[in-house]
């Protein structure tokens, strides 16, 4: 995007993701407004790059075209945006506010509601791919929300992004990212165990993932197991063991309100959910490997 049209940006939220999302928007120039929340380095690292501090979210709505989201949970993205120093409170008409995180559908929807009261616009686009790949612009970005609104974003997301999809309406984008982190905590549980059980059985870790990964199973997050597994190196996937839970939860809720069972999605909660609640949970998912076979060890 030229520099004469770049939208002044508002971003709440400078975690693994958004810090790399932030540093990212910086060096292609646009003018960024940042605000605190857990940790204060983040967000003196994007000052130091010419980042403003607001000191509330309904300030750094006052002043941007864009509102920027990447916070962990519904709960955080409700309190966000609503109560009176929230993103609502000072959003300007004609402004779009993008929520980046992984959140349930139908708050989402709500939010776009009362967005659309005051005159503005509300996307979800939760993200594919890791911190590192942000850095250069190389997430996956699944889009939802008014046609226009996407248009107007894309130039935005397209400087994010290497691949950007419109999935459809407000809601839409956050329902396929809960069924793709369903099936992908699944996957890396399940090439955990693989790894732990093959310990058990006397086989070398390097020899299981050269057999598995040559045929029909190889994948990204075979690879991103497989790089704690044997190269010891867990932070390939940069995403936590309670994150994964959360996500399990909330594609869960959403099974429930289908009316419908999740045939899967059980096993997978269960063996996150006991690796957080034995100490594990702010560690990264691929070191399930090593907590599932600290629970073999022990048997």
């Amino acid at each position: 995007m030229s520099e004469q049209t770049r939208p002044k940006i508002g971003f709440v939220g400078l975690g693994l993701m958004g810090s790399a999302m932030a540093q990212r928007l910086q060096s292609l120039g646009y003018e960024l407004t940042v605000i605190a929340h857990r940790n204060r380095k983040p967000i003196e690292d994007a000052v130091s790059r010419g980042a403003t501090e607001a000191s509330t979210p309904a300030e750094l709505a006052s002043n941007n075209e864009i509102v920027m989201l990447c916070v962990d949970t519904s709960a955080a993205v409700e309190a966000v945006m609503r109560g009176d120093d929230g993103v609502l409170a000072g959003l300007q008409p004609g402004s779009l506010v993008i929520d980046f995180g992984t959140s349930i559908p139908g708050s989402t929807r709500a939010l776009g509601e009362e967005c659309k009261a005051r005159g503005a616009s509300m996307m979800d686009a939760p993200l594919g791919r890791t911190p590192a790949q942000a850095v250069d612009g190389l997430l996956n970005i699944m889009s939802a929300g008014e046609k226009a609104d996407f248009d107007r974003a894309k130039p935005v997301l397209d400087d994010l992004g290497e691949n950007v999809f419109h999935v459809g309406p407000i809601g839409a984008g956050h329902t396929l990212k809960l069924i793709n982190n369903f099936y992908a905590m699944t996957t890396a549980c399940a090439m955990s165990e693989a790894f732990a059980m093959a310990d058990l059985a006397g086989l070398k870790r390097e020899t299981l993932y050269d057999v598995m990964s040559s045929g029909p199973l190889k994948s990204g997050m075979m690879d991103w197991i497989k790089a704690n597994a044997v190269d010891k190196d867990p932070m390939a996937l940069a995403f936590t063991i309670v994150n994964g839970l959360k996500d399990l939860g909330y594609y869960s809720s959403m099974a429930d309100d289908f009316k419908v069972p999740s045939f899967i999605a059980p096993a997978t909660k269960n063996a996150l959910g006991i690796a957080k609640s034995t100490g594990w949970g702010d560690k990264m998912v691929p070191e399930m490997v090593d907590f599932i076979a600290d629970v073999f060890s022990d048997k």
